[in-house]
């Protein structure tokens, strides 16, 4: 590894990283055709193409190639070539001379990164925007970390590749630390964790990319739905359900056949009617608000939808429930007049930090996704309009004593938004809430209110997702407690563990009895060990477990042990119900 030195740019290192792990690549494997390989948040990854097969168990003798590399502190130097020169230099490598004639179409230079060894003639050449380090010498510790297949540019009509991931940091500390992140989260990987507590699956006959909710996973949807729709009926939001196939004149109006169809299944033709599934839920709701006529005192009007939605994505970009083609949105679409703004961003604002309380997240930050004035996709209103809504957004999250950043250039193109971003247990970030101005679809559908003074005008609207998606959020949930749900949103709350089988009709009284308090219990009634059965239940992660044998029995009591281990002792089974109860009201945790 390199000597301890001055931290350079981690991009730029993790870059020449890759470009190193390539080289050494080529060294070990002649007949190997590097397809791409660039630097990443975390690290560094190759995608290549081979006749043969490379496994993890190869690892150490490429890592040791790429310390020979780094210690000799080859020099990285930069060149610009016309494309016939770079043709001829990438002659036998078809990835090359692809990305050389999509530089050829933009009529651009084609750039190069070279990493020569003085002593010989031997060198490692290939196109790259950079940016590099100096020399082979300044990149610190790294380390390979994993292998996959990868099809060419994402697409699966492409060739699947192979590819390698790495990474590397200035200090061994920060590797190590890396790593250690990296073991933990694969314990708390949302897939690893949704099979062995069956939350969720994925199966092939079903398709790809189309999670089932299994029983365990349906409880916690179901107690995150009905947690929702109690605090927005509070707020006075009203709730429909609109189509998940639709007339293609509604995707026609709302823009989406004109800006989102890549991302929309291919239509289906009945009756003469050509229908799309919907991609999104708002032009239903546009639908609903359009349906009879509104006047100013009808504003705000909160309309609310759990929408089932379908969107294409690449099989290859598909990830467990982070990535999939069909899911639902906890949508919600706000009407309201401009003078009722700063109240409507406020009270949106106190439901998501209220929702972020009871589950327990207190590592998030928002993001103020505002316009680009230089930028003419933006044109879809007056500027003035642009400036009106983003400064609503800003004081309303400066009223909130909020922490958050501006991010010019990444609002929508019909409007600013707020993106919450939530950091998860290894300081991973995830957006998983977003309110969003729109200007877009209450000019194309036309909506208009009757105002004070007897004359139509146009509402303000927000689109405001608590959640995101169900799925997306579900993968956060899961890897947050590491499948240790809260008591509220544990499938399981209570097992009941007999000791013998002569205590199966007490056990099955205190089941009754819990469950009449709508409390979800299970019963373990295998003619198993007591040991046997409180491993199953803490590998299960049930918050409780109550063990009932003779001394039970007799005294009317539970003897309570919780996951995480600790033994309360016997307990009158009123008090331990009562216990629970406001365990469940009070949203509490045990780990």
């Amino acid at each position: 590894m390199a000597k301890k030195q001055k931290p350079v740019d981690l991009q730029a290192m993790r870059h020449s990283a890759e470009h190193v792990l390539t080289m050494a690549m080529l060294s070990i494997y002649p007949g190997l055709k590097p397809a791409m390989g660039p630097a990443t948040d975390e690290g560094f990854y190759l995608d290549f193409d081979l006749n043969g097969k490379i496994q993890e168990k190869d690892f150490p003798k490429i890592e040791k190639k790429m310390r020979e590399i780094v210690l000799n502190d080859y020099p990285i130097t930069h060149q610009e070539l016309s494309t016939r020169q770079a043709r001829k230099l990438f002659a036998n490598n078809p990835y090359k001379l692809e990305w050389i004639d999509e530089i050829e179409k933009r009529g651009e230079k084609v750039s190069v990164y070279t990493i020569s060894n003085p002593k010989t003639e031997n060198s490692f050449a290939d196109l790259c925007s950079g940016p590099h380090i100096e020399s082979t010498g300044k990149i610190g510790p790294f380390k390979l970390l994993s292998i996959a297949g990868a099809y060419w540019h994402g697409d699966e009509k492409n060739k699947m590749l192979t590819r390698i991931y790495g990474t590397a940091f200035n200090t061994q500390e920060e590797l190590d630390h890396y790593l250690w992140q990296r073991e933990e989260a694969e314990k708390r990987n949302h897939r690893k964790l949704g099979a062995e507590l069956e939350l969720f699956a994925i199966y092939p006959e079903v398709g790809q990319g189309l999670p089932v909710w299994l029983p365990n996973g349906f409880v916690v949807r179901r107690e995150l739905e009905d947690y929702m729709l109690r605090e927005e009926r509070k707020l006075d939001y009203k709730h429909a359900i609109t189509p998940v196939l639709s007339n293609e004149f509604l995707f026609q109006t709302s823009g989406h056949l004109g800006f989102y169809k890549d991302s929309m299944y291919p239509p289906i033709v009945a009756d003469e009617e050509k229908l799309y599934l919907k991609p999104m839920s708002c032009p239903g709701a546009m639908m609903i608000f359009k349906s009879k006529p509104r006047s100013y005192r009808d504003l705000p009007y909160k309309l609310g939808e759990f929408g089932l939605v379908y969107r294409y994505e690449k099989s290859g970009e598909l990830q467990g429930l982070q990535r999939v083609r069909g899911f639902t949105q906890n949508d919600a679409h706000i009407f309201f007049r401009e003078d009722q703004t700063s109240q409507q961003l406020t009270e949106v604002i106190n439901l998501f930090k209220k929702f972020y309380k009871d589950l327990g997240f207190t590592k998030y930050w928002m993001r103020l996704s505002l316009s680009d004035p230089n930028d003419k996709k933006y044109d879809i209103a007056p500027r003035e309009k642009w400036l009106k809504a983003e400064n609503s957004l800003r004081k309303v999250l400066k009223e909130n004593g909020l922490e958050f950043k501006e991010a010019v250039g990444e609002a929508a193109f019909y409007g600013p938004k707020i993106d919450i971003q939530a950091v998860n247990v290894f300081g991973k970030e995830d957006t998983i809430s977003t309110i969003q101005y729109d200007f877009n679809f209450p000019k194309r559908f036309e909506l208009e209110y009757i105002d004070i003074d007897g004359k139509p005008k146009q509402p303000y609207a927000i689109h405001r997702a608590l959640i995101g998606s169900f799925e997306r959020f579900f993968a956060f949930l899961i890897e947050h407690y590491g499948g240790a749900f809260p008591v509220w949103l544990a499938p399981v709350q209570i097992a009941i563990l007999p000791i013998a089988e002569r205590h199966l009709s007490y056990a099955n009284s205190v089941k009754v009895l819990l469950q009449n308090e709508e409390i979800r219990v299970e019963l373990d009634n295998r003619q198993e060990t007591l040991q046997a059965k409180i491993r199953d239940a803490q590998i299960k992660k049930v918050p409780y477990m109550l063990i009932v044998g003779d001394k039970e029995q007799e005294a009317g009591t539970v003897a309570v042990r919780l996951r995480n281990g600790t033994n309360l002792g016997a307990i009158k089974l009123s008090e331990f119900t009562a216990q629970v109860k406001k365990a469940i009201a009070d949203k509490v945790n045990i780990v």
